[in-house]
């Protein structure tokens, strides 16, 4: 999952969603078999990602869409995850990481290391292992609570995969050549440099999400593309082999996949860079001085917010379009702090950069603290961390096979 999901989430029914007939009717077939290459772009965003993060990420109830037949309400799932590449830094967190902690309480979660998409690019062989598992840690230590989540690495599942490699069968190629962050990296690393997996990694993220049967999928501006294919695709499939060919087969009939919908978090989706008002914090910026990285000692932090670019301008406010800067330290602070936007205008409204600065380096000191504290003790008990992923993979893998088993019987497989 630009790269890798979150704040705001829409109030949904608890009722299951019902199948809409027009997802087998004529028009659909008009549109993927007659012209197999078309992908709505009225919905795609030009972003890129530029983060070497990617953040994949849904919503989805527990079960595929069956008739109710209990009247116990069924929860949600969601399923998210974070590449480990780089450090994990204030974007990732306060994007996708921070959101997950209050949702657990309410949800089904399912939280990944999404290693599979940090070997699109050239990497450290020696360092992917360890990185994974840092971030597993970092998961922990921001209060993911393994007692109503799981936590997994996304390689332990294989079934994500085995779904990608059937979902590429039945992707268009001309669907991948447009995605703006293949054409944007590949230019940049010259073709000679560039893998395949870079071109077809969306099909991978469409897995991701579409293993688990996904309502809704957190997921950034820089994102929405790739979501759009994940949307094209799961009709596609569904078209070509569910509904009463599936049955035939002796499957359920129906849907094979629910096609997700996407949800753009307001605040903390898009952190920007401390250098660069209007580019997003990135883990493959040059510059380290452009991010705050959750494991950054507090001097390190003290001096980063002190350099970073700010203006002329008197005071501090929101939302001008002449100070991205402003604005975007301002966001910081207030999602730090925990207040309202409103009370963070009030409070910054009259003050200097050189005072606000001071107040911004205090409160995230104090915010990353206790988590840079847990993250040393978690990373220091192998077993413990082994134990998580281990148990969060199991767990994992039956949901994910039961997806993986339907999608192999609909195309025809011999059943093993």
């Amino acid at each position: 999952m630009g790269r890798t999901v979150l704040s705001q989430f829409l109030t949904l029914s608890n009722s299951t969603p019902r199948l809409s007939s027009s997802l087998f009717c004529g028009r659909l077939g008009s549109k993927y078999l007659k012209r197999p290459g078309s992908i709505r772009h009225n919905r795609t965003i030009n972003g890129d990602n530029g983060a070497g993060f990617r953040c994949c990420c849904s919503v989805s109830l527990s079960q595929p869409a069956v008739p109710e037949t209990s009247s116990i309400p069924v929860r949600k799932r969601i399923v998210s995850g974070v590449q480990p590449t780089g450090a994990i830094h204030l974007g990732n967190y306060l994007g996708a990481i921070k959101t997950w902690i209050e949702l657990q309480n309410s949800y089904d979660t399912l939280f990944f290391i999404v290693d599979l998409h940090a070997i699109t690019l050239p990497y450290d062989t020696q360092q992917l292992s360890k990185a994974t598992r840092n971030t597993a840690a970092i998961y922990l230590a921001c209060g993911v609570d393994t007692s109503k989540a799981s936590v997994f690495v996304q390689s332990h599942v294989r079934a994500h995969v085995e779904l990608m490699w059937l979902l590429s069968s039945a992707t268009p190629i001309g669907w991948l050549n447009r995605m703006i962050q293949f054409k944007e990296k590949s230019r940049k690393a010259g073709d000679e440099n560039v893998g395949v997996a870079l071109l077809t990694y969306p099909v991978l993220m469409a897995s991701d999400i579409l293993l688990y049967q996904s309502d809704l999928v957190p997921v950034g501006e820089d994102q929405k593309q790739h979501l759009e294919l994940t949307r094209e695709l799961a009709e596609r499939v569904n078209y070509l082999y569910g509904g009463r060919k599936w049955k035939k087969l002796g499957g359920r009939g129906g849907a094979i996949f629910k096609v997700p919908e996407p949800l753009i978090p307001p605040a903390g989706a898009r952190v920007m860079s401390l250098t660069d008002g209007l580019s997003k914090m990135s883990k493959s910026a040059p510059s380290d001085q452009s991010r705050i990285n959750l494991l950054d000692p507090k001097d390190v932090i003290a001096n980063k917010i002190k350099r970073c670019k700010t203006d002329s301008f008197p005071g501090m406010e929101f939302d001008n379009p002449e100070r991205p800067e402003c604005n975007n330290l301002l966001s910081i602070y207030q999602l730090i702090s925990g207040k309202t936007k409103e009370e963070v205008a009030q409070e910054c409204q009259d003050m200097n950069w050189g005072r606000f600065k001071t107040l911004l380096t205090d409160a995230l000191v104090d915010h990353l603290h206790p988590i840079q504290v847990r993250h040393e003790e978690i990373i220091s008990d192998p077993a413990y961390l082994d134990g998580v992923l281990g148990e969060g993979a199991t767990k994992a893998a039956a949901i994910a096979d039961a997806t993986l088993s339907n999608v192999y019987q609909a195309m025809g497989f011999l059943h093993r």
